[in-house]
């Protein structure tokens, strides 16, 4: 026999659940929402010089760009860093407190410091500035007040203010996170649209492919991956189109199965379903390819499978993307 250890009343179709300040949480959603988009439209109607002059002054930083926040700022920032890594600008996050504890040693006196701080009064924030200025260091601040100290010891600081925040008992940052994080994801574009940053800017091409006719002996495949260098070669039909890549990996294990080159062609040995990516891709696509798939090259082809280039695992962590 079923024992029923709970009832439940069945709702009406199409019923809203009411929020704890009355209204539903549609109502809640709609108005959360609502507040966010103002703050970030704000940022809009405030955007000025001071803009243009933190985008100059991390576009001409020979080192790193260095984030650094705390607590929720700390994770927008973690955001920020990782988002101009992926569009082309060499950057990492620091966290302050670790930072004063030894880990100020990363930073070189080529780089450019974002600190975040939405009071702009943030001890641990405050306390690397004397390291900043002893190094050469400039500090682009995103501060909620310009009043601050942090906003008064910057290079540059950014105004991300709001009017209110979401959360009604102000138990959490809300709108003043979304506008940092709205005002990084600013930065870091017009970073890329500066540098004209796309992923042809990291890619091998020309003469630099690796590339052999399918009907040309496996033999000859491994002398063009020795001459090119890239652990991988592209295979391509009579029109030039590609077929598929034969890579190391492929090369053991038909050693494995006790195969001999000199009597198969590189079209049969070829994997033919290789990872592609798009030539306008952005960088980060290829690294979230080659992190889901464990693989450490990328052929970059158009629609009609042309190959224009190669993006290797290398050229990401030269350029700081990785």
């Amino acid at each position: 026999m079923r024992r029923v250890t709970t009832s439940k009343v069945a709702k009406p179709k199409g019923a809203r659940a009411a929020s704890p300040e009355g209204g539903t949480s549609l109502d809640v959603g709609r108005r959360v929402l609502d507040i966010e988009a103002r703050a970030v439209q704000a940022l809009v109607q405030r955007l000025d010089g001071g803009f243009s002059e933190a985008v100059d002054l991390l576009y001409h930083c020979k080192g790193k760009v260095v984030v650094s926040g705390m607590g929720k700022s700390g994770l927008i920032g973690q955001k920020i860093a990782a988002t101009m890594a992926s569009t082309g600008t060499p950057s990492f996050f620091l966290h302050p407190a670790e930072g004063l504890h030894g880990d100020l040693g990363m930073l070189a006196r080529r780089d450019v410091l974002i600190a975040i701080s939405n009071s702009g009064e943030t001890q641990e924030i405050l306390q690397l500035l004397p390291f900043m200025e002893r190094m050469g260091i400039a500090v682009v601040a995103i501060v909620g007040r310009m009043g601050s100290t942090l906003a008064k010891n910057s290079a540059v600081a950014l105004d991300v203010s709001v009017a209110e925040e979401a959360c009604p008992m102000g138990l959490a940052p809300t709108a003043s996170t979304t506008a940092t994080l709205a005002m990084g994801d600013a930065l870091a574009v017009a970073l890329l649209e500066k540098r004209g940053f796309k992923e042809q800017d990291l890619m091998h091409r020309g003469q630099e492919v690796p590339q052999v006719m399918e009907t040309v002996l496996a033999s000859v495949a491994i002398l063009e991956m020795s001459a090119k260098k890239l652990g991988m070669t592209t295979v391509v039909d009579r029109a030039g189109a590609l077929l598929g890549v034969i890579t190391d990996g492929d090369l053991r294990r038909f050693l494995q199965q006790g195969g001999d080159f000199s009597k198969i062609t590189a079209g049969s040995l070829a994997s033919r379903r290789p990872k592609l990516i798009g030539p306008d891709e952005l960088a980060a696509r290829a690294v979230e390819m080659m992190e889901r798939y464990s693989i450490t090259t990328l052929v970059v082809a158009d629609n009609a499978k042309r190959i224009v280039g190669v993006v290797h695992l290398h050229d990401l962590l030269k350029h700081g993307i990785v």
